[in-house]
């Protein structure tokens, strides 16, 4: 089963009881279809760089949480049932790609990670040119 993070925002004036019975649904969701959550992260609330119209106003704020999980390929579709959750200003489902980022790709074996250093600098250190334009400009002045 491949690994899903889905990201819910929700309208900030969600009280948290209310905000843990819809993690807790979508969580009996996954187990149902034989899928395990395996980590689950509040990122508290964020601020929006535009507002999101809804029924009951314009929200420039929300409480962003993340929720990974390993669930089949199908759940996406099975997710449509937060499009009417009034709680919700949007949600996204997205999957994890085998990808190596950061550190992990450093330390691979096979020397395509090999760090090197560049030995040119921008400005060459060991130059004598600034002394040869103070000279310059001595003998243009006589």
């Amino acid at each position: 089963m491949p690994l899903y993070d889905c990201m819910l925002l929700l309208k900030p004036h969600v009280r948290k009881e209310s905000l843990m019975e819809l993690v807790s649904r979508v969580g009996k969701h996954v187990y149902r279809r034989n899928g395990v959550l395996t980590d689950l992260k509040s990122l508290g609330t964020v601020q929006l760089g535009y507002g999101i119209k809804k029924l009951d106003g314009r929200y420039y704020q929300g409480k962003l949480m993340q929720m990974t999980m390993m669930t089949p390929p199908n759940f996406n579709s099975e997710l449509h049932y937060l499009n009417k959750e009034d709680r919700l200003l949007r949600w996204i489902l997205v999957k994890h790609r085998d990808i190596k980022l950061g550190g992990d790709y450093y330390n691979e074996d096979d020397g395509r990670g090999d760090l090197r250093m560049n030995r040119g600098t921008m400005y060459d250190l060991d130059s004598d040119e600034d002394d040869n334009d103070d000279d310059d400009v001595d003998e243009e002045e006589k």
